[in-house]
């Protein structure tokens, strides 16, 4: 079982590898596993899942109205493409204007099967495809966020040779002979790839409850096979002739004002659920908002709401925006996970109100376009009185 958790300032992406239908801290999985992992004020965005390996995306909430067009796709590598327990799944996602991918894969394991980990790889590319704009390919992506399980071992030296640099805190004499640093100077369709500094000892592979390298018959060489690498797009990059499939996304590499910042990278050595110890990095996205700084849809509170008369919503629409007879306007207390957890809703072209739920507390507006798959528009948190909830009230949302 691996868990890993990419932070990227108010953007939570985490990749689970499941273990049977056991998290890494021993959750029973369940058919909202992402309701088990949000941190206060977080809310859902996405998730894909392909056999043993989820991927989960949240945000904050006042993130939401500028994540649009999310996508998710997910490739089998496995026994030919025909299982599922190797391979990639990716979201994607317009970022304040800016598309950005997140791609979890999970590749071959064993020393001697670096050419495949590169093959699989390079077929994961080619498949994952997405509809519109132009970011089709995952590397046609302003930002590229590439982690997972990716079996990358260390070459050259022998089991003791490793243990030993480990005990005595010689890391980087192990980095010089890991296989994806040297890929990384070779294969072409890793250029532009970067990772912070290996500065955790290797995560895999580890006696089950113990913090004890491998001890079993194989005595697999220790290496750090779980892995947070991330890719800027910008002019100027030699395009492999190799194969012309994956030319389109390494053509324009990006520049200017967009850059990513990673404040720590690290391992998590106290869980023994697993063989593999989880890693974690934290990121800032700095990109221009020229691009998108404003909502698609203002919603606007006045005031709290104390009288059935204050139960009413001021909405202005972006220049083209398209609506759909399908939008609402959805009532959320503060905290809610998923944009279906609303307490009450109303149609956003219905000229009716609706009942809304009787308890009081903090809550936000939210418009749902049906276009976009997304929440494009919230209020700031407001509250919701008692005396306008009590049992023999009937408390109306109207939109003006």
């Amino acid at each position: 079982t691996n868990s890993f958790s990419y932070i990227l300032d108010g953007l939570r992406v985490s990749q689970l590898k499941f273990l049977g239908e056991l998290f890494f801290n021993s959750l029973t999985y369940t058919s909202q596993p992402e309701h088990l992992l949000l941190h206060p004020r977080e809310l859902f965005v996405a998730s894909q899942r392909m056999q043993g390996v989820f991927l989960l995306v949240f945000s904050k909430f006042c993130h939401l109205p500028f994540l649009r067009g999310v996508q998710t796709q997910s490739t089998r590598t496995g026994l030919g493409g025909c299982w599922g327990n190797k391979g990639g799944v990716s979201a994607r996602m317009m970022v304040f204007g800016h598309p950005v991918c997140f791609l979890n894969c999970h590749l071959p394991a064993h020393m001697r099967n670096l050419e495949q980990r590169m093959e699989d790889f390079e077929s994961i590319l080619q498949q994952q495809q997405f509809e519109g704009g132009t970011a089709v390919g995952v590397l046609d992506h302003d930002v590229v966020f590439w982690f997972g399980d990716l079996n990358f071992r260390i070459e050259g030296y022998d089991i003791h040779v490793v243990k030993s640099a480990i005990e005595n805190d010689k890391l980087p004499l192990l980095w010089e002979k890991d296989q994806l640093n040297m890929a990384k100077k070779s294969e072409s369709v890793l250029e532009g790839f970067i990772e912070g500094p290996l500065n955790f000892p290797p995560t895999y592979k580890f006696d089950v409850g113990t913090h004890t390298y491998d001890t079993s018959a194989k005595k697999r060489k220790p290496a750090w096979t779980d892995r947070i690498l991330w890719r800027l797009r910008r002019t100027g990059s030699p395009v492999p002739s190799h194969n012309s499939a994956l030319q389109r996304g390494l053509t324009s590499w990006l520049g200017g004002a967009t850059r990513v910042s990673q404040h720590y990278y690290r391992s998590h050595m106290g869980f023994t659920i697993s063989d593999h110890k989880p890693v974690s990095a934290l990121f800032s996205l700095h990109v221009s908002l020229k691009m998108v700084n404003l909502p698609l849809v203002t919603l606007e509170v006045e005031k709290e709401w104390t009288k059935f008369s204050d139960a009413t919503v001021k909405l202005s629409m972006a220049h083209g925006f398209q609506r759909s007879s399908w939008d609402w306007v959805g009532l959320y207390k503060v905290g809610f996970k998923h944009h279906k957890d609303y307490a009450a809703y109303l149609w956003a072209k219905s000229e009716h109100s609706t009942q809304v739920g009787r308890d009081p507390g903090e809550y936000i507006l939210g418009y749902y376009s049906n276009n976009t798959n997304s929440i494009v528009g919230v209020t700031e948190p407001f509250q919701v009185h008692a005396a306008l909830t009590q049992p023999e009230e009937e408390i109306c949302l109207s939109l003006d």
